[in-house]
């Protein structure tokens, strides 16, 4: 389709940091990384996995003036079985060319996309790490690069997958959070490109980060965009409330990210028999339920997380906080679950991994 993937194996392969070393989140990369180009006339060629390295790029580059850029997050995990899984990858390279869409940008084919990331993990494949509970976190992620002014779609774009081995995203365990409710800012609005996951998006919501901090808060609680009234996500979570022993997230209007986690989740509670709604929900509703004691818990979901306990929600300067600032049982059940998968602690009935 593309031609076969060249491999250019890296001859000066760097020192792998140690089981005991703090791996952070993104701060040590593998030794290759995956490129593929696009030329309009000629599609997409040239798939290769080189040593990883700086990308060269003109100044004028698209990408730096007009922001076409998509990017995706997943994860590699070794078993307990020392076998290599990836999480769902399909449902990536699917939310990728959905992103890609809405920048116009071209299309990948979906397949192709999977095989890659799985050939660069048997590459880089003894950076998957063997610490417990940490994995590999890999960055798929098409940039413009066509170099000229003019406010258009480019004609050349570059696909990248870059690899960093991580932690837990808890260092002791599962920790609830603290929240501002943000009633100024704003980080998507329907009809814009909330639903895609662009480098745009991210940049958005920093100055609403640092203002939580400033409040003792770890993240932010999106309201809608219009009325500053309809719950959206938490930080670049999805978000989630057990109310009245409903789970209630809100549904995807456009602006809200299609989480895999998200999905996985609303998946999981239906097959156990709990109920779960994907609806509009206001910060009205949530205060109610907090003021008559049906608020039981809240927690967002995503890549890096899996499930984060929210403990707290900053509202109008009053703080509102949810089952004790303890973590409920569903959101322990649901972590354990997941994860168990992940890591093949639980028999994934699913066919949610695949081997690499």
């Amino acid at each position: 389709m593309y031609g076969q993937i060249r491999i250019e194996h890296n001859l000066s392969c760097k020192a792998k940091p140690r089981l005991e070393e703090d791996l952070g989140f993104g701060r040590h990369f593998t030794d290759h990384m995956f490129m593929m180009d696009f030329e309009e006339g000629k599609g997409w060629h040239d798939p290769r996995i080189i040593p990883y390295g700086p990308i060269s790029h003109d100044p004028s580059a698209m990408v730096f003036h007009y922001g076409q850029a998509v990017f995706e997050g997943l994860k590699a995990f070794r078993t307990e079985k020392d076998e290599i899984v990836l999480f769902r990858p399909d449902q990536n390279a699917q939310r990728l060319n959905r992103s890609s869409d809405r920048l116009q940008m071209p299309q990948m084919d979906e397949n192709f996309v999977v095989d890659a990331i799985q050939t660069l993990v048997r590459v880089d494949a003894e950076w998957v790490p063997r610490k417990k509970e940490s994995s590999l976190y890999i960055r798929p992620f098409v940039i413009a690069t066509e170099a000229g002014l003019g406010v258009r779609a480019s004609s050349r774009y570059s696909f990248v997958i870059i690899m960093s081995p991580v932690d837990s995203y808890y260092e002791e365990g599962l920790q609830p959070v603290n929240l501002l409710v943000e009633s100024h800012y704003a980080r998507a609005v329907q009809g814009g490109t909330g639903n895609a996951k662009t480098a745009g998006n991210y940049a958005a919501t920093l100055k609403a980060q640092a203002l939580a901090k400033e409040h003792n808060c770890a993240q932010v609680l999106w309201l809608d965009a219009i009325e500053k009234i309809y719950i959206e996500e938490a930080g670049s979570m999805n978000v989630f409330f057990k109310i009245n022993g409903e789970v209630v997230t809100p549904s995807l209007s456009g602006s809200i990210l299609d989480g895999i986690t998200r999905k996985s989740i609303i998946h999981l509670l239906k097959e156990w028999g709990i109920s779960v709604t994907e609806r509009k929900i206001s910060i009205d509703d949530l205060v109610l339920a907090y003021k008559n004691g049906t608020l039981e818990e809240a927690f967002g979901t995503g890549t890096a997380a899996v499930v984060s306990p929210i403990g707290s929600l900053l509202w109008n300067g009053t703080p509102m906080v949810i089952n004790q600032g303890n973590i409920g049982d569903l959101v322990r059940r649901l972590y354990d679950t997941i994860t168990g998968i992940q890591y093949g602690r639980i028999e994934d009935s699913y066919g949610w991994t695949i081997s690499c």
